[in-house]
């Protein structure tokens, strides 16, 4: 294994792997103790959170995962229904129903349903903020002995990805341990008030050392921040690069400093809120902000409006919530329309879709709803792999054409490849020109007719209508006057 130095400077040397940016589709897998039970507030999101101004925003969270935080809000939705469904029953007696469910886990079918979308990446969350392990640890929570699963779930679900042809990645979060710290987090401010110090950076640490050695993740997806200085966490990202070269790691590594530890009084915690509450979109998500090294940016429930040149994926469920949510209805989902359009939208733009898939608690099952939608990216997983794998971006993400279509462009081999979603049974292309003896065809190979207007190129896509937009693959075209 090559050697990499703990310096920064020598991890901004490596290089976001080829595979990475081929994908553009990955699966995100949010399974824990939580997802027995099932339940958050239904509708809104994070940007609204953060925007309200509230002190116990976060207890309303639509994030299933965050159920043990909402839980220590007396009042909050999902205190009032832990007494209505489950009286006085701890959150850690969720885990005996966990592992009883597993007894129908079939993680080959789980790879199966993955691998038919297209997607190139899997990311399992081996420990979310409740500290729950999906595999069984040898390091020994100190505060909650035994903590963790029974069977190593993140080595069969990485034995079936692999199988099925993909890259395994796991996620960890180390900037909360709610066995380390359980103070309720009402906000920005007091999340980073309860980012465990003392003990819980060794243990942090260790364990994902563990991670690495154990499973060597394609992806290293750490969560929050890091409980450590820059200083101790640079060796870890270093043996990380040694162990897997083509390894990824996300931008969520902010290392722990003074700036942090200002949470930990009240003037400081107001100074986070009112950061947090400027920078985010009360329309959206949210985009973390950049530590000292990463490789990809990961903006939540939120994309980019242009092009990137730094790699970066959109992370985000099929409805409000990553865990499985009981009480999302039909209309709370991803349509087809803006899923599909989603991985084309942020493809254009030089980016991935980590779309998150969340299992039942009870019986290891995919929802319905879920299913539904990996079916429907199964679907188009030809055109995916057909035009979008392996492609970069053109000059512009996209138009809108004559018609008000859905519109975006990527190249690859030397070709430009427009993705249409088309009401009629032609599309005009404003963005480019025949240059010399235009042609176009579809990605199986069948020609379709063209012509120069002064509107633009006007293809003839023919045959029915089509439910995913089209790739149509142009040759011997160049950019319109003013885009190159």
């Amino acid at each position: 294994m090559a050697r990499v130095d703990p310096t920064l400077a020598a991890l901004r040397e490596h290089e976001v792997p080829g595979w990475w940016r081929a994908a553009k589709l990955g699966i995100f897998v949010h399974w824990t103790p939580a997802s027995v039970a099932g339940f958050a507030p239904a509708h809104g999101d994070y940007g609204e959170l953060l925007t309200s101004g509230r002190r116990d925003a976060f207890s309303y969270s639509p994030y299933t995962e965050w159920y043990q935080n909402s839980l220590r809000f007396p009042g909050s939705p999902v205190a009032r229904h832990h007494a209505e469904v489950w009286g006085d029953r701890p959150y850690e007696a969720f885990v005996t129903d966990f592992e009883a469910g597993l007894s129908t886990w079939d993680p080959e079918a789980w790879a199966r349903a993955f691998a038919d979308t297209g997607a190139g990446y899997v990311v399992l969350v081996a420990k979310h903020h409740d500290g729950w392990c999906l595999w069984p640890s040898a390091i020994e929570n100190p505060y909650k002995p035994g903590w963790h699963a029974s069977r190593d779930l993140v080595g069969e679900l990485a034995a079936a990805v692999r199988d099925a042809g993909m890259r395994f990645g796991v996620y960890y979060s180390g900037g909360l341990d709610w066995t380390f710290c359980d103070t309720p987090m009402g906000s920005m401010g007091s999340m980073v008030q309860a980012i465990p110090r003392g003990d819980y950076p060794a243990y942090a640490e260790a364990q994902v050392r563990e991670l690495i050695e154990r499973y060597e993740p394609s992806v290293l997806w750490n969560d929050i921040a890091w409980p450590a200085p820059g200083r101790e966490l640079w060796p870890l990202m270093a043996d990380y690069y040694r162990t897997v070269p083509e390894g990824v790691l996300n931008d969520r590594w902010m290392p722990w400093s003074p700036l942090l530890a200002m949470a930990k009084t009240g003037i400081g915690r107001r100074a986070i809120d009112w950061v947090s509450r400027r920078q985010a979109d009360p329309n959206g998500g949210m985009v973390p902000p950049r530590p000292p090294h990463f490789d990809v940016r990961t903006p939540e429930y939120t994309t980019f409006a242009e092009i990137q040149t730094t790699p970066w994926e959109c992370v985000r469920g099929m409805d409000h919530s990553f865990g499985y949510n009981a009480e999302s209805a039909p209309d709370d989902f991803l349509t087809r329309e803006d899923l599909v359009s989603s991985v084309v939208d942020i493809a254009a733009k030089g980016g991935n879709l980590l779309l998150n898939v969340g299992p039942r608690g009870v019986d290891a099952t995919i929802p319905d709803e879920q299913l539904k939608r990996l079916g429907w990216l199964a679907d188009f997983a030809p055109t995916l792999r057909a035009a979008l794998a392996g492609s970069t971006p053109w000059l512009v993400p996209g138009g809108t054409t004559v018609e008000g279509d859905l519109l975006r462009y990527v190249r690859r081999d030397g070709e430009v490849i427009a993705l249409v979603r088309a009401s009629g049974p032609t599309v005009t292309l404003a963005e480019v020109v025949d240059a010399d003896g235009a042609t176009a065809r579809r990605v199986d190979g069948r020609p379709l007719d063209l012509q120069q207007t002064t509107a633009g190129l006007s293809v003839t896509l023919g045959g029915p209508d089509e439910i995913d937009p089209v790739a149509v693959v142009l040759t011997g075209v160049m950019p319109a006057p003013g885009l190159s």
